[in-house]
């Protein structure tokens, strides 16, 4: 049988230890028992790097393995899973689950009735965006890509105030462009915009189950996860969530100013940030039921 195996992505400058973002799930892995491997993000992120990026893990015996790293594009992510085969390592999440979860248009259509309505491009044309505006409707928008918004840079990069006025929409994709340069992924996504009232939630989900909640990493200090309507809310994402049927992923939720709870985001729980408020422990008990769950 495979036994678990931890990646976790090594410091830059000392590659025999964690990344220190990591370091403390590195620790909590190794208290408990699990078995950890190091790997080189900075190769793991290059065209034609995985196999460099992998070359420490070794393939005597199967492991099922989860990553617990820094962003990775979906063909990145596949390079990874192709790099670890050959090494007796199979991921957890498969290539094609990890797109599923990581890129918006591949999670949407499930949660539609629970998230912002959202229109997107395969591209980053203007004339793609212009239709895509048509589509959503004139009024306010929040722009992102298939992966990540601007929303550190809000009225210059993020908030549409009026899709209708195609210039001043195109302005703000342009500057989105710019600040995401090589990193843009696959389209632009334009989101009607919802008033929230809260602080998100993120919570973490192993094979369909939410098994925790608490923070969102932006706002560590908020935890609102003990809310009643938070528990309303993830009993309403459940039958959606788990018919994804994606192994282990990350629902942001946030409440609207008309007290309804709408779903923010989905991702990919490998890649997406713990907040300081969630203990190191914790999160190692979720990968363990996560590799447990796929055996």
């Amino acid at each position: 049988m495979a036994t678990p195996l931890l990646l976790i992505p090594s410091d830059v400058l000392n590659p025999k230890r964690p990344d220190e973002h990591f370091a403390a799930e590195w620790q909590a892995a190794r208290e408990a028992g699990l078995a950890i491997t190091l790997v080189d993000h900075d190769a793991l992120a290059r065209p034609g790097g995985a196999a460099a990026g992998v070359r420490g893990v070794a393939g005597e015996e199967p492991h099922l393995a989860v990553y617990r790293g820094w962003m990775l594009t979906a063909d990145r992510y596949d390079d990874l899973s192709r790099a670890l085969e050959p090494r007796n390592v199979k991921l957890v999440t498969t290539p094609a689950a990890f797109a599923r979860a990581h890129e918006l248009p591949g999670w949407y259509a499930a949660i539609a009735d629970q998230t912002p309505r959202s229109v997107w491009t395969v591209g980053a044309e203007r004339g793609s965006f212009e239709v895509a505006a048509r589509e959503l409707g004139a009024g306010p928008a929040v722009l992102r890509d298939y992966t990540k918004s601007m929303k550190h840079y809000w009225h210059e990069a993020a908030l549409i105030p009026d899709v209708a006025d195609g210039d001043a929409a195109w302005a703000v994709a342009s500057r989105f462009l710019g600040l995401r340069d090589d990193a843009f992924v696959g389209g632009f996504v334009l989101r009607e915009f919802e008033d929230l009232e809260s602080a998100e939630v993120r919570t973490w989900w192993a094979h369909g189950v939410c098994v925790a909640s608490g923070a969102h990493p932006d706002t560590p200090n908020q935890d609102r996860a003990g809310e009643a309507g938070v528990r309303v809310a993830i009993e309403a994402v459940t039958s959606l969530v788990a018919a994804l049927a994606l192994p282990f992923v990350t629902v942001d939720l946030a409440r609207r100013s008309d007290g309804v709870w709408r779903v923010m985001e989905v991702g990919d729980a490998q890649v997406s940030d713990r907040p300081a408020s969630m203990a190191a422990e914790t999160m190692i008990d979720v990968v363990r039921g996560v590799v447990a769950g796929a055996r």
